[in-house]
């Protein structure tokens, strides 16, 4: 009896219908908090689902390139009130699938950002500067960004609202630029994302946007996932996750010319300086402590890298962290994978010869989680091996690396990989502030001072990126609106189109009235003569 008779599955979103999978195999998720697997079954989907949706995609696409802006943002605003509308019960179903708090994680904090990112995105879609058209009157060119196609959405873990794959950040991005998405939930919160695609069909058809405007496949395997992202009917794809998969993802899309824009892996160093020390150890240590243990550390800026110049300061300082982290119960974590994962990080770092002042013990029996991790190294051991000690440890778990001065923890500095972040604490006047930005600033896509990286505030001036490996390409951004628009983009120039065939943005009334436009060197919201 083959496996596809003998497990009910959840339905997959394709096409604009909710029907069985082509079913290779079936998963559950785990409730964390329990250490114990939902009884709900989702099915790993074959090729021919994968197939199906990818030919929807491409009629959806060529239907929304002739929809008006309009249309596209009434879309996400009508999507957003619906997520408003349902929030409880979307809190109650991530609650379960990542142990995440209710209050105030998830329903104070994730998901009215997340409604705030969708909204943000219609007003961008409706408005058209993001698409920053140009226009060259005397030579008859004009050139707008317009939608590239069908883009696949492989959401995270760690954010299942936020960067969910059929509502977050990546999501919102590629609809407004006019594409179609074909979610690929993650294997930590299905149902979670099954209950966002549910209220995204709603939406489509009370808008009337094509049927397979967004879709829905839960997983799929390796090669098939690779064979997507290379897909000639693909347009992009955007990846947050491990940097093993994201890698092989992004292999096979290169090698078919394909867009992939991948956030990996990140230790988001902070750096203190012993002036900062001595004037407000006690204030840093509980900052650096709120920050690095908040959430399980399961934040992709979370800082799992400290580095201090040795000084009676530093060793207060790491003498204070070690008692708060052997003190404060340490958090669940999102999954048995997570939890298996921080384990080996943990232990690859201790047996490069990190010291372990705390944690470092076998896994909480009754749920997902491990005693929180502070590990010491000297400088002369990282730079003997940087790539092992900069391995990511995901999860309630830091590692703090000593100078001899500043000379050294420079260079510290100049052999650390690519981060999201890098922070700076320093005294007002601080003379080793300039050497230490200066070496930092290239590593990270943002440089804080004075702030610890946690937070990534959806704001149109937030980079959300950086150097490889922490993304796949340092010139985007998958937070701020419009930036991150862009990488679900084309750009088009129109030469000696009649101005009747242009699109709306490129004729010569300015289509809003309050679209900005490059006009023959000069950046206005006037129609054109």
């Amino acid at each position: 009896m083959s496996i596809a008779s003998t497990i009910a599955c959840q339905p997959v979103l394709i096409a604009g219908r909710w029907r069985d999978a082509n079913l290779v195999e079936s998963f559950r998720a785990t409730d964390p908090s329990h250490n114990q697997p939902i009884e709900l079954d989702f099915p790993v989907s074959g090729w021919a689902d994968v197939d199906e949706a990818l030919r929807a995609a491409t009629v959806a696409a060529a239907e929304l390139r002739s929809l008006p802006a309009a249309k596209i943002a009434e879309f996400l605003e009508v999507y957003a009130d619906l997520i408003q509308a349902d929030a409880a019960e979307l809190v109650e179903t991530a609650h379960r699938e990542t142990g995440l708090p209710k209050s105030p994680r998830l329903a104070d904090v994730e998901l009215p950002r997340t409604i705030n990112q969708l909204k943000l995105a219609a007003a961008a879609a409706r408005e058209g500067s993001w698409a920053m058209p140009v226009i060259d009157s005397a030579a008859s060119i004009r050139s707008c960004y317009e939608p590239l196609g069908p883009v696949c959405v492989f959401g995270p873990n760690n954010f299942p609202f936020a960067f969910n794959s059929a509502a977050g950040g990546d999501f919102a991005a590629a609809i407004a630029a006019g594409n179609p998405v074909i979610a690929k939930a993650n294997s930590s919160h299905p149902d979670t994302t099954r209950c966002f695609a549910v209220l995204a069909l709603q939406a489509i058809e009370r808008v009337g946007l094509p049927a397979a405007t967004v879709q829905l496949i839960y997983r799929t395997g390796h090669q098939d996932g690779e064979r997507m992202v290379a897909d000639p009917r693909c347009g992009a794809t955007g990846y947050t996750g491990s940097r093993s998969a994201g890698l092989a993802l992004k292999a096979a899309a290169d090698a078919a010319g394909k867009p992939i824009y991948l956030e990996l892996s990140s230790v988001n160093p902070v750096v203190i300086t012993t002036s900062a020390l001595n004037q407000r150890g006690g204030q840093i240590v509980d900052e650096f402590v709120g920050s690095v243990l908040m959430g399980a550390g399961q934040f992709c800026t979370n800082p799992g890298l400290v580095l201090l110049v040795r000084s009676p300061a530093a060793e207060t300082f790491i003498n204070a962290v070690r008692e708060k982290f052997a003190a404060q119960t340490p958090g669940t974590l999102l999954s048995p994978a997570v939890c298996r994962s921080l384990g080996r990080s943990v232990h690859v770092l201790a047996d490069a010869g990190a010291e372990m002042l705390t944690g470092g013990g076998e896994a909480l029996p009754d749920r997902c989680a491990r005693p929180n991790a502070w590990m010491r190294a000297a400088a002369d051991q990282f730079l003997a091996d940087p790539e092992v000690f900069q391995t990511e440890a995901f999860g309630n778990a830091s590692l703090v690396v000593v100078a001899d001065d500043v000379d050294q923890l420079v260079g510290v500095i100049e052999a650390l990989e690519g981060n999201l972040t890098g922070c700076v604490y320093s005294a007002t006047d601080d003379p080793d502030y300039e050497p230490i930005a200066k070496a930092l600033t290239p590593k990270v896509g943002r440089l804080l001072n004075d702030k610890m990286p946690t937070g990534v505030a959806v704001s149109p001036a937030m980079n959300h990126g950086g150097p490889y490996p922490a993304t796949g390409h340092p010139g985007f951004t998958a937070v701020g609106i419009p930036a991150a628009i862009f990488r679900f983009a084309k750009l088009t120039c129109y030469d000696n189109v009649s101005e009747p065939r242009l699109p709306w943005l490129l004729r010569n009334a300015n289509p809003t009235g309050g679209t900005w436009r490059q006009i023959d060197g000069r950046w206005t919201t006037d129609n054109v003569g």
